[in-house]
């Protein structure tokens, strides 16, 4: 099935403009299953319940309230917040232009692929800028109310947005405890180096699947066939503790495999 377009946008960088549609370049694949009532098995919904009356409340007899670090309540207004959304456009501005070895991976949220929208020309320009700078662009948009920062590079030929996280949502690795313990001997060092060795191989994402996904809809394919399924939950291996007879032990695996 072809890709739907779920925003238009115009890239402009300079006095250049780039009109554009975003498709998005991952799907949810999870399962979503609708909650039954246990006896008569007819579906039930959510509703807000007052907690002090066990009364069901409206939607539009609720409103917004931002709790404090103190624990008091700050009650905000729809017609507050919608004040204080950003303006609506279709513009995507590229602010600057960096190598793509500056942003590191934590940063990067959610990929969006770009095709034209009318003047192929133009887009096809943008491509060939893109590929002889070799350089990507940092750019931000609005879409749907919300504001976005944005890297502009190109996978395999084609324009994409990566839309990147803020910084407040980045934990520092200033955050973390430093490890204890006692450093690796020569031995175990030289057979981490081994195995790191042995299990070198290159990416290949086919073969890491939702295995979990699998596995479900495998039961719920053999439950509409009226089959009896008799599920064998996965057993994971315990660790070792001695870091050493681990080595040996993984080393071993990797031997009697290749």
């Amino acid at each position: 099935m072809a890709a739907r377009a779920m925003w238009k946008g115009i890239i402009r960088f300079g006095d250049a403009q780039v009109p554009v549609k975003l498709y998005s370049a991952v799907r949810d694949r999870n399962i979503h299953f609708r909650l039954l009532h246990g006896k008569d098995r007819s579906p039930v919904r959510q509703a807000m319940v007052n907690p002090e009356t066990d009364q069901v409340v409206a939607y539009q007899d609720t409103r917004r309230a931002y709790v404090t670090d103190e624990g008091s309540m700050v009650v905000l207004d729809k017609g507050e917040l919608d004040a204080l959304e950003p303006e609506s456009s279709r513009d995507i501005e590229v602010v600057g232009f960096l190598p793509p070895t500056q942003i590191d991976h934590r940063w990067y949220d959610r990929p969006y692929y770009l095709g034209p929208d009318g003047l192929e020309e133009d887009y096809f320009a943008l491509i060939e800028a893109l590929e002889t700078s070799g350089k990507e662009g940092l750019a931000r948009w609005v879409m749907r109310k919300k504001g976005y920062v944005g890297a502009l590079r190109l996978h395999e030929g084609y324009p994409m947005l990566m839309s990147l996280r803020h910084a407040e949502e980045l934990v520092s690795v200033d955050a973390l405890e430093a490890p204890q313990g006692a450093k690796l001997d020569a031995k175990e060092l030289a057979m981490a180096g081994q195995l790191i060795s042995m299990l070198e191989a290159p990416f290949e994402p086919g073969e890491y699947r939702d295995e979990y996904r699998e596995r479900v809809m495998e039961l719920i394919e053999a439950k509409q066939r009226g089959g009896r399924v008799k599920v064998t939950p996965i057993r994971r291996r315990k660790p070792s503790d001695d870091l050493s007879k681990a080595l040996q032990a993984s080393l071993k695996e990797e031997r009697e495999r290749a």
